[in-house]
């Protein structure tokens, strides 16, 4: 077990302190608001903001710049789901769970192709493709751009979008050394299998109540 650990911190010592610390406290509230986004709780977005800013940051400095623009997206899309989540409709109800009709599939995959382009322009500009991260990154931002978005419409899709999206996450933040965000990625991936199931019984309950 202590080879373990010590394989683990090995990882960290050439990162200073105040970026590991960062790191740490960025994904327990990331994890608290993907355990939040599973139960439907409005939590899920105040604690989703300080993750995501304090990602920003953290990408900015390890130069995974598709990622940090993607954490800006969650900050800003958090404040819409905040605000949506919260509504009422005409019986004072929340909005409910619903699944993504075919309009909101076309403006996936717009949202989808759009944020690619727009990332592979920044990469671009920057001259930053020089690795395969880089490519790997694109990807994960335009599949994590349509999830947060789908999330923020509660859409029962959304938890396809993050599945995909936080596996192949996993090897890519260990490859880059933040191993607490690797980790982070796979608790992600089973908390959000199990939030798929739990989103999709709250739609068939809402059916019935209909």
């Amino acid at each position: 077990m202590n080879h373990i650990f010590d394989w683990f911190f090995s990882q960290y010592q050439e990162t200073p302190t105040h970026l590991i610390i960062l790191e740490f406290i960025g994904a327990f509230f990331g994890f608290l608001s993907v355990w939040y986004s599973r139960q439907e709780n409005i939590l899920v977005y105040p604690t989703g903001i300080i993750s995501t800013a304090l990602f920003v940051y953290i990408l900015l400095v390890y130069g995974l710049l598709g990622d940090m623009l993607i954490n800006g997206y969650y900050f800003v899309m958090s404040i819409y789901g905040w605000y949506y989540w919260t509504r009422k409709n005409k019986d004072n109800q929340e909005v409910p769970v619903t699944k993504t009709h075919r309009k909101e599939h076309a403006w996936s995959v717009f949202l989808f192709i759009s944020a690619m382009l727009f990332v592979v322009i920044v990469y671009e500009v920057n001259a930053k493709f020089n690795s395969w991260t880089a490519y790997v990154d694109t990807l994960t931002t335009a599949i994590f751009f349509v999830g947060m978005w789908l999330m923020a419409k509660k859409k029962l899709e959304n938890w396809i979008y993050w599945i995909v999206g936080d596996i192949i996450s996993v090897p890519l933040y260990f490859y880059k050394g933040l191993m607490f965000t690797s980790f982070q990625y796979l608790l992600f991936t089973i908390i959000a299998i199990y939030g798929y199931k739990a989103w999709k019984k709250s739609l068939n309950n809402n059916r019935q109540t209909v």
